[in-house]
């Protein structure tokens, strides 16, 4: 079951590439979003199968947040981090805040979902990504955070998420994002000045929509998905 999962994503993640070369909108969108859908919790997209997030999110649901996991499974360029271990709770909220950062201040160029209510129904020590987290810093963050309210923001980032990317037109996807946008990531904590952080403006800031799709919304949270299986299913 689980390489299934894992090979339907790699598939998928290919397919999306591919559309990605091309000038199809709607084929684009459509790859998109099905891959949006295999790395997300079936309710973002009303998927009738349980996607490999699901199994992930019900074993951390099932009272294992602070288990330890490995922060993902592969390098990326410009790969610089604070602990390379860290607690599965950690693991959504990195994602989810990269994704609602993403999707609506360089997507759309509107406000994030994430604002002081959602930081205190989560209780969340930070309100950034926590790139830069240590060790120590991160088991005390999980420790504390509300993992039901960290599920309400997942599927609302998600749901979120799909709106804007059915709205893209082919010139957006195509295009880069004005640097004040991604400035605008800075000025509102979603990163901090932590070259651990900081540099994740420079990778975002090169990018265009198509690049975002195919990392932050997508391949990212398939990189710390991966992570975490040996944990939740044992080495298969």
């Amino acid at each position: 079951m689980i390489k299934k999962l894992c090979t339907e994503i790699d598939e998928q993640y290919e397919e999306l590439k591919r559309a990605l070369k091309g000038n199809d909108l709607e084929k684009i969108k459509k790859w998109t979003l099905d891959m949006h859908a295999l790395v997300h919790p079936a309710e973002i997209s009303e998927r009738q199968e349980k996607t490999l997030a699901d199994y992930v999110l019900d074993y951390m649901l099932n009272g294992n947040q602070n288990v330890l996991v490995p922060r993902k499974n592969f390098d990326t360029d410009l790969h610089y981090d604070g602990t390379d271990t860290v607690p599965l709770v950690w693991q959504f909220w990195h994602t989810y805040r990269i994704e609602d950062l993403i999707s609506n201040i360089l997507m759309a160029n509107r406000e994030q979902i994430f604002n002081a209510e959602w930081q205190q129904r989560m209780g969340a020590s930070i309100i950034d990504t926590g790139n830069a987290l240590e060790y120590d810093e991160a088991a005390e963050f999980g420790k504390a955070i509300n993992v039901g309210a960290l599920r309400e923001y997942m599927i609302k980032v998600g749901q979120n998420t799909r709106e804007i990317i059915d709205s893209l037109t082919l010139e957006q996807i195509n295009s880069m994002v004005p640097e004040e946008w991604v400035m605008r990531i800075l000025e509102e904590g979603g990163v901090t000045t932590d070259f651990r952080s900081v540099w994740l403006l420079v990778f975002w800031g090169r990018l265009t929509l198509g690049g975002m799709i195919l990392t932050p919304i997508t391949c990212h949270h398939t990189m710390h998905l991966f992570a975490c299986l040996d944990k939740v299913f044992g080495k298969q």
